[in-house]
């Protein structure tokens, strides 16, 4: 059951971060297919935009997808999330161009990202959730990695498509139809999970948890967001630091992972081959990196780890970004391998952290709100933001002093945290 658990988990998250993975590295394309305006500046940041806004809508989809799990239990919810996830993935592969439809053609693909967001909601805080209460306690770490992982495994994958579909297919192919591919791969992938999900038990901490309160008598007198009311009434404290911790991963994954191939190829002028190549070297290390850093967690402590993401970041990101801009293969490609295991410090322990924060009754919507709440704000913005302050500033760097901001706040959060990793999720 461990082992169903845990490939349900990394394909889900697969499909979620491949496609998220190629609208980003695909960003240019998309921009002139529904954004054909004159200005390139103004498309790329219309075409973040969208990306953005697609963002809105998971808060709302964490408190409800956290709600169904703590009420009616992980398996449902994550057998739910995938198909709405893979269905408007699918879609926007099948959408129709501005050339074609004109204006409707940018708003249907919002109302697909904003599905898809809403639905992807679920799926990190879920999977996470479920397999962590699977996991032995003192290998919950490792165990919980895997998640991460799969969302590298998935970006590596939409980054290898891009780099392999830019080098054999002319722009007018790439324009024309090149760009749907990865989208519509969503639509089997998504079947091909939910059969997997559909022979799975629920986790047995959850089993023991509705057994003891009498699940079905609970859901009536509570009603279904009876968690949320919960979560916040009881658990603000642990769910601020939480969200603080978030902050940082959600700025740092998306920064790092996505928008810099499209910041070395539009702001430093390199080479989309090589910015490419190079994005797919860091996330193939970006694997092992991110199952190192949970095994060090199981040894250290989650705070320990997350507190030296912190610093980290603080110290090393402004540096980093002064020899992004010398556009030489060589020492970008060591500066981005080093931002990769910073950010794995705080990527492969992050899952588990949160899924120890918060208890039974709450865990997923605590884990789910504090997440997507951080990722709407900070992480669907981050590429937007970074484009804006280029523009804005006037200078390259701009966004490595966003990231320096973001992570002292981060690092407050974690200053007040506690340490749980020895804990049975049971007694949390």
């Amino acid at each position: 059951m461990v082992r169903k658990v845990a490939v349900s988990s990394f394909l889900g998250n697969f499909i979620e971060w491949f496609d998220y993975a190629s609208y980003s590295y695909f960003a240019t394309t998309i921009a002139l297919v529904f954004f054909p305006t004159g200005n390139h500046t103004v498309a790329m940041l219309q075409t973040f935009g969208v990306f953005a806004l697609s963002f809105i809508l998971r808060p709302i989809g964490a408190l409800f997808w956290g709600s169904y799990g703590d009420k009616k239990g992980r398996k449902a919810a994550l057998a739910h999330s995938i198909l709405f996830m893979s269905g408007a993935s699918f879609l926007i592969g099948c959408l129709p161009s501005y050339a074609q439809i004109g204006v409707g053609a940018p708003i249907l693909l919002l109302v697909l990202r904003m599905i898809q967001g809403f639905s992807a909601s679920g799926e990190y805080a879920g999977a996470a959730t479920f397999l962590g209460e699977y996991a032995p306690t003192n290998r919950r770490g490792i165990y919980c990695s895997l998640i991460p992982a799969s969302t590298s495994i998935g970006l590596l994958a939409g980054s290898f498509l891009a780099t392999m579909m830019s080098t054999h297919l002319t722009q007018s192919a790439m324009v024309g139809w090149g760009w749907r591919i990865p989208f519509l791969m969503a639509g089997p992938l998504g079947l091909v999970v939910l059969y997997i999900r559909s022979k799975l038990a629920d986790s047995p901490v959850y089993q023991s948890m509705s057994e003891a309160l009498d699940t079905k008598q609970s859901a009536v007198e509570g009603g279904f967001f009876a968690p949320l009311k919960e979560l916040f009434s009881k658990h603000f404290k642990a769910l601020a630091i939480s969200f603080g911790a978030c902050m940082l991963n959600a700025v740092g994954f998306y920064a790092v992972l996505t928008y810099l191939p499209t910041y070395l190829s539009d702001t430093v002028g390199m080479d989309v081959a090589q910015s490419g190549t190079i994005t797919t070297v860091c996330l193939v290390s970006y694997v092992f990196m991110v199952f190192f850093m949970g095994h060090i967690s199981d040894k250290f402590g989650r705070k320990k780890v997350l507190i030296g993401a912190c610093v980290a970041f603080i110290a090393l990101t402004v540096p980093a970004f002064l020899i992004l801009n010398t556009a030489s293969f060589v020492p970008v490609l060591i500066v981005e391998l080093a931002m990769c295991l910073t950010l794995t410090a705080n990527d492969g322990t992050l899952s588990s952290y949160l899924t120890e924060t918060f208890p039974t009754s709450v865990r997923f919507t605590g884990f789910a709100f504090s997440f997507n709440l951080a990722n709407a704000i900070f992480g669907g913005t981050s590429a937007f933001v970074a484009t804006g302050l280029i523009a804005l500033t006037g200078s390259s760097i701009a966004p490595a002093w966003y990231m320096v901001v973001v992570a002292a706040i981060a690092l407050v959060a974690m200053i007040l945290s506690h340490e749980n990793a020895d804990k049975d999720l049971q007694h949390i």
